[in-house]
């Protein structure tokens, strides 16, 4: 049985926990170990993802069969045009395919709705599957940018948007 449920302050070790499981799958082939491991220790501590938990993100946990095995993050980004960014959304590797990421992001646009966004803006980097994921459910590459995050690293990413109805 697969169940998405709206995270609190106590679940985000359990973010934490995914993304050191999925992360290296997803990324290593294509940055760098030292990368993957600044962008986990800077994105996924605990003191950070409270920080952006107690800013207002929204934090959903999907479970398989009582087991977590994904997560996303959405926030408002620009009140004025009432755009949202989805800064996270994994699922474990092994159950791709399953429909895990497209119950996610069905939570993500609902709550965008009810809040009265008008869109969802996303980053992923350009050479990710997930793309394919993004385009296939109506997300639009809008920009290709190329972010410095310290230490010498960058993400290469496509800035994604999808226009909620």
């Amino acid at each position: 049985m697969i169940e998405i449920r709206k995270a609190t302050a106590a679940d985000m070790p359990i973010v934490t926990e995914l993304a050191e499981l999925i992360w290296p799958q997803t990324y290593s082939e294509y940055i760098s170990e030292a990368q993957l491991r600044y962008m986990l220790n800077l994105m996924y501590n605990q003191e950070e993802l409270l920080s952006q938990y107690h800013k207002g993100f929204t934090f959903f946990i999907a479970s398989l069969n009582n087991e977590d095995v994904g997560f996303a993050c959405v926030a408002l980004q620009d009140e004025k045009q009432q755009r949202y960014k989805l800064h996270k959304l994994y699922v474990l590797p092994n159950l791709h395919g399953m429909g895990l990421g497209k119950l996610l992001i069905n939570e993500v646009v609902k709550l965008v709705r009810a809040q009265g966004g008008k869109s969802v803006q996303l980053n992923v980097n350009r050479n990710n599957t997930a793309t394919n994921f993004y385009l296939k459910i109506g997300f639009k590459i809008k920009e290709t940018v190329d972010i410095n995050i310290g230490d010498g690293f960058f993400m290469n990413d496509y800035v994604m948007e999808l226009p909620i109805s």
